[in-house]
């Protein structure tokens, strides 16, 4: 009894402290949070006008443009449905493109292209053909799959029923879900007086993607039905079902306000030729991104983002997971010791910067140069060098993402079995095999989300780093004509976007790309590395 009401008095405190926080939070935050909600007000109101502006869009979109953008819509519906139909109740199982055929692929587009060899869409169909020939080499499932038994199996009744209610629910979801990202471009690509084939092209594909906004959804459905026809149980299922639904509303309501809406609006903007202060807007339709993967300056910024990346996430993660194991160790004054490991990543990355600023300025005024004239004698050009300042960036931002990953690390270690390894020890496993073959793996889950956390951090966190340190440069070229040794892609969009005079329209096409190639990885991190990754022990 006395133990149930110290625990009651405990949770009482815990509610009152927790109350009077909120309290003091909104008393001092009130003028900021009146401000949040005369914006989702506002808001609220317009929502009904940008309604009557999409519906009063595509009453007005020409025929022609219109029948194009159904038709590709309907066709890209219609065929990825049915083979997912087919797929999902058994009559076509797709075969297993392996780690070695996607990289083979990848690195095949990316060498073609960043040697100049041919344009971008041309190396992105080089890349997708060298995929398809490596996993047909590689891969017994997929030759399993180009036999002619395949086709045999699609040709069966029940086969064909499948495919025709996925062809007939694809082509209608598929249709009208081609246009939502074509409300933005204003179904500028499928002009009939549009001079560039290329931008055609690249209007289909954006036609293709964008069905998958609707048909995701269905796929998602239709396949929680089918589960629910073979199984009984409720576990994990709502019994009404209507009512998860209710419970999301807020959340899609402030994914729209806050993420949906912009998104449209940038994408809106990238299609335009448009300069910060000049109120005049040209219709540019696709041309930005055209001009992007033709520009010197942008391709050795996407170079430059790429190899810093890896940088970054390699030293970062290594640095942690040895950081880990020492300050893991029983020793007196442990807490002490990871507190101050984990202090630097409190540290905002402005101040950070500031930071090495003063450690590598030039001449004696850095601690850096100041240390090494003495020894050695010598004192290089930290922050001016095109091949010394971007390892600086990357040292600042090792330093900066060090102690988060510590302290993950750090849990992740405390959380593995003692037994495990004092079994591993009586068999004679010694320190490093009791790492390598127990430690590390049970630690996969934890380096899996170190892994796409920091990926997330070296493409957008390093912008406030480079300005106070190097601000893009050192310059490339005679008078920076091929851009600046720490031009990484989120100072270009930056700067491209809030600079005087700056060109929004490039800049926005930037941050799409940005976002693309963000989104892209970590679907090829949850594809081929989340596979590796060991949940459970």
């Amino acid at each position: 009894m006395r133990y149930l009401r110290e625990e009651r008095t405990a949770q009482t405190g815990f509610l009152l402290f927790g109350l009077a926080f909120m309290s003091y939070f909104i008393w001092v935050e009130w003028g900021g949070i009146e401000a949040l909600f005369d914006f989702v007000w506002n808001a609220l109101q317009s929502s009904p006008d940008f309604i009557e502006d999409i519906y009063t869009y595509f009453k007005a979109v020409p025929a022609a443009q219109m029948q194009r953008s159904l038709l590709v819509g309907a066709g890209v519906g219609a065929l990825t449905t049915a083979l997912f139909n087919v797929t999902m109740r058994g009559w076509l199982q797709w075969p297993t493109i392996g780690p070695a055929a996607t990289w083979a692929g990848l690195l095949s587009g990316i060498g073609v292209y960043y040697f100049k060899v041919t344009g971008f869409w041309t190396a992105l169909g080089i890349g997708l053909v060298v995929l398809v020939v490596a996993s047909v080499v590689r891969d017994t499932s997929t030759r399993q799959f180009l036999h002619l038994r395949t086709l045999r199996r699609l040709v069966e009744p029940q086969a064909l029923v499948a495919l025709g209610l996925g062809v007939g629910i694809g082509a209608v979801a598929g249709a009208i879900g081609g246009q939502v990202l074509l409300y933005p471009l204003k179904h500028c690509s499928y002009d009939p007086a549009l001079e560039s084939d290329l931008q055609y092209r690249m209007g289909v594909v954006i036609t293709a993607f964008s069905t998958l906004f609707v048909l995701v959804p269905i796929w998602t459905l239709m396949s929680n039905r089918r589960v629910q026809q073979r199984t009984t149980e409720t576990v994990g299922y709502f019994r009404n079902r209507i009512y998860p639904y209710v419970l999301l509303l807020p959340t899609v309501f402030f994914l729209f306000i806050f993420l949906y809406y912009p998104s449209v609006q940038i994408l809106t903007q990238s299609t335009k030729r448009l300069r910060r202060g000049n109120p005049r807007q040209i219709e540019y339709c696709l041309q930005n991104y055209i001009d992007l993967s033709e520009s010197t300056v942008y391709k050795n910024s996407f170079s430059t983002t790429l190899w810093m990346t890896v940088a970054i996430v390699v030293i970062t993660m290594v640095l942690a997971l040895g950081i880990a194991v020492l300050a893991s160790q029983k020793i007196r004054g442990a807490n002490i010791y990871r507190t101050l490991l984990i202090w630097p990543y409190a540290i905002s990355p402005v101040v950070m910067g500031v930071i090495f600023l003063n450690m590598f300025r030039q001449g004696d005024a850095g601690i850096i140069n100041w240390a090494l004239s003495g020894l050695f004698d010598i004192q290089p050009n930290w922050l001016t060098d095109k091949d010394l300042a971007p390892w600086v960036i990357v040292a600042a931002a090792v330093w900066n993402a060090l102690g988060f990953n510590v302290l993950f690390y750090v849990a992740g270690l405390q959380n593995i079995p003692p037994d495990l390894l004092e079994a591993a020890a009586i068999d004679g496993a010694n320190r490093v095999q009791r790492f390598a073959r127990i430690t590390f793996p049970l630690l996969s889950p934890f380096s899996f989300f170190l892994l796409v956390a920091n990926v997330t951090y070296s493409f957008y966190n390093v912008y406030a780093i480079i300005d106070v340190l190097t601000e893009g440069g050192p310059v490339l070229g005679p008078a920076g004509i091929n851009g600046g040794a720490t031009n990484v892609l989120i100072y270009e969009v930056y700067q491209g976007a809030f600079e005087p005079n700056a060109r929004v329209g490039e800049a926005s096409a930037q941050a799409v790309i940005l976002f693309l190639l963000v989104a892209g990885i970590t679907l090829l991190q949850f594809r081929y590395v989340e596979r590796r990754v060991t949940y459970g022990g």
